[in-house]
């Protein structure tokens, strides 16, 4: 059995979809689905307050996606746990393969799992990726990976349609053991939202845990989710969260160069291509981004605040 941990925040009619394709596909396999609202004033939550086998838990406030996932996986106790995007949903036979795969003697040292995430297209998400590397950052800063995608740290160039371990798996669907869980003390709480599963992916890799891939199981994702609605915020995050992950797991050189990068060189490049497509809306939310992030910066290397 497992339980299975939803961070909703203004997710709408997605939530109440998300939770019907667990009950409807998956309830044999589900001992609780927890759902943490992050202070929605939409009133989704209120959707599945009723719904049976849902534990609601109201933060109050924004905790961010890591913390809201640490407080919901403090109310778990399967041996597995699964976090699940509000705009995704399963489909039939989909934690069936997923639990077995897991249990199975041969993959005991796999921690994480993931598996293929279809978008509203049909298309198969490219929703793996390397661990990052400074050649990662700079590549994705300047549009290189755009060209050569095998620089970035997204494993674009890979087309998802077979199983293999990877460094790490998209927390849109995260499955991971509960013994690692606690082993690593959940997630980092400084990542607010993005890289959180990407850390906790690297410290599982280095205590000697695998992450692995399925590609005949599948679920639906919609992608972007809330964060669509505020784009120039969802940049700051995703710029604020590399910063983290950089000083944190690079030597300072290299954290330094990524620094520099994404403060001088990425919102230029930003630009420029915003311009070539002709968007003033999305110049205007590059600059947004960037001064948020800007503004934050002094704070976090001379005052350690990382919110």
């Amino acid at each position: 059995m497992l339980d299975i941990i939803i961070v909703n925040w203004n997710a709408g009619t997605q939530l109440k979809a998300c939770v019907d394709s667990i009950t409807q596909y998956c309830a044999d396999h589900v001992e609780k689905i927890i759902v943490v609202d992050n202070g929605s004033i939409d009133g989704s939550e209120k959707i599945v307050e009723e719904v049976p086998n849902v534990t609601l838990i109201r933060a109050g406030e924004n905790l961010g996606f890591g913390k809201a996932c640490n407080l919901g996986a403090e109310h778990a106790e399967s041996d597995y746990l699964l976090f699940l995007n509000p705009d995704a949903a399963l489909f039939e036979g989909t934690l069936t393969k997923v639990v077995n795969f897991m249990q199975a003697p041969a993959n005991q040292a796999v921690g994480i799992c993931g598996l293929q995430l279809i978008e509203e297209s049909g298309k198969v998400s490219r929703s793996c990726a390397r661990f990052p590397s400074v050649t990662g950052f700079l590549a994705h800063a300047v549009g290189l990976d755009r060209i050569f995608p095998r620089l970035g740290n997204s494993m674009a160039e890979w087309d998802h349609l077979t199983d293999r371990q990877v460094d790490q798996v998209m927390g849109a669907f995260f499955f991971v053991r509960r013994g690692l869980f606690e082993q690593l003390q959940c997630f980092d709480e400084r990542f607010f939202v993005y890289f959180e599963e990407v850390d906790f992916s690297y410290r599982a890799r280095q205590e000697g845990w695998q992450s692995f891939y399925l590609a005949d199981a599948q679920a639906f994702h919609a992608g972007g989710g809330t964060s669509n609605r505020v784009k120039a915020r969802r940049l700051f995050y995703s710029l604020r969260s590399r910063l983290l992950y950089s000083f944190k797991h690079f030597a300072f050189p290299a954290a330094f160069i990524v620094l520099l990068t994404t403060l001088v060189i990425e919102p230029l490049a930003r630009s420029a291509l915003a311009l070539a497509r002709c968007s003033l809306s999305g110049l205007k939310e590059t600059w947004a981004g960037y001064r948020m992030l800007w503004s934050w910066v002094p704070k976090w290397l001379f005052r350690n605040e990382t919110w």
